[in-house]
Formats: structure tokens, C-alpha cells, sequence
């Protein structure tokens, strides 16, 4: 049954994107199957991919008509959280079941699982993959992990993934608090920047695990979650907000200044956010997915990625 409702849902969803797409235009809404519950959101050329955080299913669509089917589904004990697109691959963070998982993009098929910490508490949150790693966050750890990845994007065995903790005399863990969530890399791969949700603090990591603060002088992005840096702009979404801060970064990466906050404010009433979670780019669009914790019946309700510009 709960296929079925799914299947009519996305029926619905298809139906939806190609009205609003008839004038041409990228839609600024872009439905998703009614009780989808969405967190992670990745582009790859014109295409669109969205993870669900219960099931573990990722949903592709196309951004010009906003239509769209299931990738992967009828998965097991597997979430999906923050997620990437690489080279014909895609890499999910499996949220509080400690795995990562890698999918053939194009057909849905699963090339690998990892287990990252194998014991205690953990929360695999984000994702970002550079030319010759894919790094995953853990919001209940003080560390990273690293799958490294051959010349041609292809991932690394189980055997190859290493943790890297954070070290430094600025990232102080908050215990039992949500910490480390969404990551971004430098384009040569050799610094991410992490945000940690539950200070609002931004960081620089390098692929040794040293931090250091990127000051935002008397500001900060309390409730960041996901991040997108672009050259030297970065976007934070503080979900619980309903907020994207935009920030200029100095060309160290030691500094930034907010010089604005999207909200609802600036938002058509037709795709304001409800609780945005991660954030990717086409162009000049920006698409950020709405997760709607705390709506009532998240297995019915409706969900959308909102369009915007940068």
C-alpha cells in the first residue's frame, strides 16, 4: 500500500512540474512524491537527485521541467541524508546507521556500502567529494571520514576508509549536541569547510584533520546545516530559520561577512521554505530542499525543493 500511495503521488508530482513548466520556464517549485520526507539534495548537469531520510530511496528529476521518478528504492535499513554526484557516481551519508552507500547514478544500482564507525553513536550527515577523496561528516563525532577514490572516480574498498578527527585549538565538540553537519570543498580539494549546527560556528579543515575558525566577527549561522561554497561566496541553510545566509570569504578562508539572509521574506508565496535542509547549484539558480521537520503526518505530507537565485 504504501508503494502504491507513493507511485500515485509521484503520478501527481509529474503532473504538477509540467504545468508549471509550460511556459518555458525553470519552475521555481519542483514537486516531490507526497510523504518523500527529504533531506539531502545533489545537481549533475540538468538533473536533480533527492535522498529520503526513512527509507533511504533517492528521487532524480530534471530542473527544467521538474519532473521526475525514483532512482533507488525498496532499500533496507537504509537512510538517506546528505548526498554527492561524481563521474557517474552517487555518495550518501546513511544518517544514524553509520554506513555510506555509492550508487550507479544513471541506473540506481548499488556499487558499494561502507560502515564507518562500527560501534557506538553516529550520525553520517554530509558529503563532499573531491578528485581523489569523498569526505563524510559525522554530526556525533569529532571526525571525519575519508574514501579515497582512484583516477577515475571509482571509490576505494571498505578497507581504504580511514577517520580523521578533528584537531585544532578552535572546533571545541559539544557533547551530546548536533556538531559537524554539512561540508564543502576548495576546488583543488586540499581545504573543506564544515559547519557545526549546534554554534553556528563555520571551519576549514585540512586533510589532516587541523581546524581553524573562520571568523564572522560578531555573527554566526546558528541551526547550519547544509553548505555550498561558491569560489568565494559560501551559502549556509539554518534549517529550523527558514534562512540561507550568503557570505563573502576572504581568499584565505579565515574570514567572511554575512552580506545577506534569504528568507520567506524575499521568497514567492508559492515556494516559500519549510525548514530547508541542503542546498545545490545550477548557474546562477540556487535549490534547496524542504525537509518540514515538525509537520504533522510527515508520511503524507507534501514536499517541494524551492528555486532561487543567487
Amino acid at each position: 500500500m504504501t508503494r502504491l500511495l507513493l507511485a500515485l503521488s509521484i503520478c501527481a508530482a509529474v503532473v504538477a512540474a509540467t504545468a508549471a513548466a509550460a511556459g518555458g520556464q525553470f519552475p521555481q517549485r519542483i514537486e516531490l512524491p507526497d510523504g518523500f520526507q527529504p533531506e539531502g539534495i545533489t545537481i549533475a548537469g540538468g538533473q536533480f537527485y533527492v535522498g529520503s531520510i526513512p527509507s533511504g530511496d533517492v528521487y532524480r528529476g530534471s530542473l527544467r521541467t521538474g519532473q521526475g521518478d525514483l532512482l533507488v528504492e525498496d532499500q533496507t535499513d537504509r537512510q538517506a541524508i546528505g548526498m554527492k554526484v561524481d563521474r557517474g557516481r552517487l555518495f550518501v551519508a546513511g544518517g544514524p546507521t553509520g554506513d555510506a552507500y555509492v550508487y550507479n547514478a544513471r541506473t540506481g544500482a548499488t556499487i558499494a556500502t561502507y560502515e564507518l564507525p562500527t560501534s557506538g553513536a553516529t550520525f553520517i550527515n554530509d558529503v563532499v567529494v573531491t578528485k581523489r577523496a569523498a569526505w563524510f561528516t559525522d554530526s556525533q563525532r569529532a571526525a571525519l571520514y575519508r574514501l579515497p577514490l582512484a583516477p577515475s572516480g571509482r571509490p576505494g574498498p571498505a578497507s581504504s576508509v580511514t577517520t580523521v578527527p578533528l584537531t585544532g585549538t578552535d572546533y571545541v565538540h559539544e557533547p551530546g549536541a548536533f556538531n559537524v553537519n554539512g561540508i564543502d570543498a576548495t576546488p583543488n580539494g586540499k581545504t573543506l569547510v564544515i559547519v557545526q549546527s549546534a554554534t553556528g560556528r563555520l571551519f576549514t579543515v585540512r586533510p589532516n584533520g587541523v581546524t581553524r575558525a573562520i571568523s564572522l566577527e560578531d555573527e554566526s549561522v546558528p541551526n547550519g546545516d547544509g553548505i555550498l561554497l561558491d569560489g568565494r561566496t559560501l551559502y549556509v541553510v539554518q534549517n529550523q530559520l527558514n534562512t540561507i545566509a550568503k557570505i563573502n570569504l576572504a581568499p584565505n578562508l579565515r574570514s567572511g561577512s554575512i552580506v545577506t539572509r534569504i528568507t520567506n521574506a524575499q521568497l514567492p508565496s508559492t515556494s516559500q521554505f519549510s525548514v530547508p535542509t541542503t542546498i545545490a547549484d545550477h548557474g546562477r539558480r540556487l535549490y534547496a530542499v524542504n525537509a518540514r521537520f515538525g509537520t504533522p503526518s510527515p508520511a503524507t505530507a507534501d514536499y517541494w525543493i524551492t528555486q532561487l537565485r543567487k
